[in-house]
């Protein structure tokens, strides 16, 4: 893993980038310019991901969906992730491909990676969203999923398994793609905060 210490992307990264997001070459380049300042390695440890989680949430504590986050994107398991894996893992996490999102989505809550999910995974990845939604906002959730516990429940309870069964990947996606309700309780989206986030750090 990891990209060129040039200041400049290189061109396969650029257009492989361009190719799989919806940024432009030169909110790309701007974006890498700056990342080179931060990180002038050309990688990002975990605990740098989590503090740029930190700041698209203040008022919250991202920390450990950022940390799963990272996990779910970091495929060496080496603690880095390198330019163009910090760009797709913004990008999916944001806005990205139905398809894709859910792809990425299920390696989220496959949190052993063994290519499976289970009802204690779940709820791991649900208690690590609830800690990004402010209490207050918390209290004008539905009564069925107001709780890590209530929702986590309530994404099994959908696909139909007992405590001990699994949920494979391709299950998964059928899933979550045959009821955009249940896509809505898997995920965290605050695309919006992260886009104006991205573009305060163009220099």
């Amino acid at each position: 893993m990891g990209n060129s210490k040039s200041s400049a992307l290189s061109k396969e990264i650029l257009e492989d980038l361009k190719m799989n997001t919806k940024y432009s070459e030169a909110e790309l380049s701007a974006w890498y310019t700056t990342f080179l300042k931060e990180c002038p390695s050309g990688r990002i440890t975990k605990e740098q991901f989590e503090g740029i989680y930190a700041s698209f949430f203040p008022d919250a504590d991202p920390t450990a969906y950022a940390r799963h986050v990272f996990r779910s994107f970091d495929l060496n398991a080496d603690g880095m992730l390198d330019f163009k894996e910090y760009i797709i893992a913004l990008h999916l996490t944001s806005s990205g491909k139905t398809m894709h999102k859910l792809e990425w989505a299920f390696a989220l809550y496959d949190v052993d990676g063994n290519g499976t999910i289970s009802i204690n995974e779940v709820q791991e990845i649900v208690k690590a969203i609830f800690n990004m939604i402010p209490v207050e906002d918390q209290t004008k959730l539905p009564e069925d999923e107001n709780t890590p516990e209530k929702r986590a429940d309530k994404i099994w309870s959908f696909f139909q398994k007992k405590e001990n069964d699994k949920i494979a990947e391709g299950e998964f996606i059928q899933g979550v793609m045959d009821n955009k309700d249940i896509l809505r309780l898997i995920q965290f989206d605050e695309p919006k905060k992260i886009q104006d986030k991205l573009k305060e750090k163009k220099p």
